[in-house]
């Protein structure tokens, strides 16, 4: 019997030479650190020496005592016993502890496995208990492993180190090889037939545990002449088995361990069939996840197309949360006169639902607009198509129609976020563009009337859309997370497919979401030649919509080399458009085209719904109204007006010079 002295502020132990004795430690190998006792203390008594001690100084208790093993220097382990008092100051802050060691070896005789078997009992219990708590949020192969070979995950189940294999076609594929350098060569792939451990507990479906270095060389030679440098002194193979099938076989390893209690065994063939539970729902989980992502990756583009004037770069990665997915996605569309159409959008929900939802609406959207419809009738349309599908989910999207000759950009927002805007300086923006209601909800409440906004890409500048994913982080504002994004598109690299993969690192990182990215520059020296149709619908009382339409002419006629006709022509349409919304009770859609021909033409079209035939009237003397049909006659090379179904169509020409 010994004593020892534990000051708790220094970390330093003093112990007399009978204490050492017990230990078995020469005095010049110690050097009053407790962690030169390491060698001594096996890592599973260690713990739970470590567990006592630490309960007893946050709790308040007194005193302590244990029984516990060591190892001596020849290899042998015996019994020890420790008992020691916690001395507190007035404040009950613990800063010494004193105590004695004994040798318990004869006290205990036969009876110390007794004594110590409802202690380890309780231990092997936690050790359950604990790993199925690890394993309860694994959703995939890897969390699994990761749950069970990392430090904590060791510690629980005191051992030096795991092997797993899964049983795939007839073989068994090691996964996880145990400590960090210690894979056999020629084991990645064995068949269930060999002399291997995992092999024959995979066979017979019995576990196979070898309680001695010696019975190990024994019954596996060949792999114990490549493993025997690690000093594996036992060794507990274990088969996974879900519905009464292999699916693999998990090995654990020990050193300082003699041989396997019956308990021990019946709590460790316990937590295999724990194990094998939770690595049949990760492997289940990833089969569904893989489902829903060839899914939604088998209907999104599988290509971009070359759009002549502009750069595009696209992204989407899957969400890696199990079988999470969702419905983002995005399209390019290329159209006729120079023109392509970006969609981003989102359909609500995570499963394949929402990934089959997405496939038939970017079907029909890409169809509506190939069709030659106006951006606000594609999002329409498409709205009325989700609301009549047999679903519940609605979904979010933006369409933008670019032209790329001009510029001019037509934004439909259905619900979404707004775009970004990032100029040819490197600063980013964010574009207000006006919204109406997510696709499906729309034609649910009959509100189809999309607002159009109409800019400007310059030559060098770039158009950002994006899904939620990108911009949504846990506990934070979403304008934050925009202006976060916008940050990072100022200070990230100029190369479009580099930003690209930067910007969806940050995703990649969280995890959380689906993303879906499209970028799109405009490169003007690469541009069609100007020509093409562009279109704008203005609705009654919409100020915005008339100023996005004088927007949208001014651009084209400038891009489309209209010279000193220009002015004459913004003027006509102008002119043309107010009448419409002044003497008709609808809208009014104006569409601009370049007809070629012996002389090149600016064509202008201004539809309403009144079949009413428009007629030239005298000014007055004041002057105010009646002289639009003038400066249509005066200025426009032809004009003329046709029946469209229900309504009309006022349309002129322009020579270009």
């Amino acid at each position: 019997m010994g004593s020892f002295d534990w000051d708790l502020v220094t970390g330093l132990m003093h112990m007399d030479p009978p204490a050492l004795d017990v230990f078995d430690t020469l005095a010049e190998d110690y050097d009053e650190r407790p962690e030169s006792l390491a060698p001594r203390v096996p890592p599973a008594e260690a713990v739970r020496l470590d567990a006592l001690v630490s309960s007893a100084l946050k709790s308040g208790l007194e005193s302590y005592g244990a029984y516990f093993r060591i190892r001596c220097r020849d290899g042998r382990l015996r019994w020890t016993h420790t008992q020691g008092r916690v001395m507190r100051d007035r404040e009950g802050r613990p800063y010494r502890i004193i105590g004695i060691v004994r040798d318990a070896t004869e006290e205990l005789s036969h009876s110390a496995e007794r004594l110590g078997l409802d202690e380890e009992r309780r231990r092997q219990t936690s050790v359950v208990e604990g790993t199925t708590a690890a394993l309860a949020h694994a959703r995939t192969v890897q969390d699994v492993i990761d749950a069970l070979s990392d430090a904590h995950g060791l510690e629980r189940l005191g051992t030096m180190g795991m092997v797993m294999g899964l049983v795939e076609a007839g073989r068994i594929h090691l996964v996880a090889e145990g400590p960090e350098g210690s894979f056999v060569p020629g084991t990645r792939y064995t068949r269930v037939d060999e002399q291997y451990p995992m092999s024959e507990v995979v066979r017979s479906l019995q576990p196979r545990f070898i309680d001695s270095e010696a019975e190990f060389a024994e019954s596996y030679p060949e792999l114990w002449s490549k493993i025997s440098y690690m000093r594996i002194s036992a060794a507990a193979y274990l088969p996974l088995i879900a519905q009464a099938r292999p699916i693999g076989a998990i090995g654990l390893l020990y050193q300082d361990k003699d041989g396997f209690t019956q308990d021990e065994r019946n709590l460790l063939v316990a937590l295999g069939s724990s194990i094998a539970q939770s690595l049949q729902r990760a492997m289940l989980l990833e089969q569904e996840h893989d489902l829903a992502e060839g899914l939604q990756q088998a209907m999104l583009p599988r290509r971009i197309p070359a759009v002549p004037g502009a750069e595009i770069a696209v992204r989407y990665r899957s969400a890696r949360m199990g079988r999470d997915i969702g419905g983002d996605w995005y399209d390019v569309i290329p159209l006729p006169g120079g023109r392509v159409g970006a969609v981003i959008g989102d359909v609500q929900g995570h499963d394949t639902h929402a990934a089959a939802v997405m496939g038939q609406l970017r079907i029909v959207l890409r169809a509506y607009a190939a069709e030659g419809h106006a951006p606000a009738t594609v999002i329409a349309r498409a709205s009325v198509f989700l609301h009549e599908l047999d679903t519940d989910r609605f979904a979010t999207c933006t369409y933008v129609e670019a032209d790329l000759s001009t510029g001019v950009l037509q934004l439909v927002r259905a619900g979404h976020l707004d775009p970004l805007l990032r100029g040819r300086d490197g600063d980013c923006r964010r574009l207000p563009v006006q919204g109406g209601m997510p696709l499906g909800l729309s034609a649910e409440f009959g509100r189809l009337e999309y607002p159009v906004t109409t800019v400007e890409l310059d030559h060098g500048e770039t158009l950002l859309l994006c899904t939620d994913g990108l911009v949504e982080q846990p506990g934070a504002d979403l304008d934050d997370g925009i202006r976060h994004l916008a940050a990072m598109v100022r200070s990230g690299p100029a190369d479009l497919q580099l930003l690209a993969d930067r910007l969806v690192g940050v995703a990649d990182e969280r995890g959380d979401d689906d993303v879906a990215l499209l970028l799109l520059r405009r490169q003007a020296e690469d541009a069609p030649q100007a020509g093409g149709r562009l279109q704008q619908h203005v609705a009654p009382g919409d100020p915005e919509g008339l100023v996005s339409a004088r927007h949208m002419i001014g651009a084209a006629v400038r891009a489309w080399g209209a010279g000193v006709r220009g002015d004459e022509i913004e003027l006509v349409a102008d002119e043309l458009i107010v009448n419409a919304l002044m003497h008709t009770d609808g809208p009014a859609i104006v569409t601009l085209r370049v007809l070629t021909g012996p002389d090149r033409r600016i064509r202008v079209e201004v539809e309403d719904r009144s079949s009413a035939l428009p007629r030239r009237r005298e000014a007055g003397d004041s002057g105010v109204s009646g002289r639009g049909l003038m400066l249509v006659d005066r200025l426009a090379d032809a004009w003329g007006v046709e029946s469209r179904g229900g309504g009309k169509c006022v349309w002129c020409e322009f020579v270009m010079t």
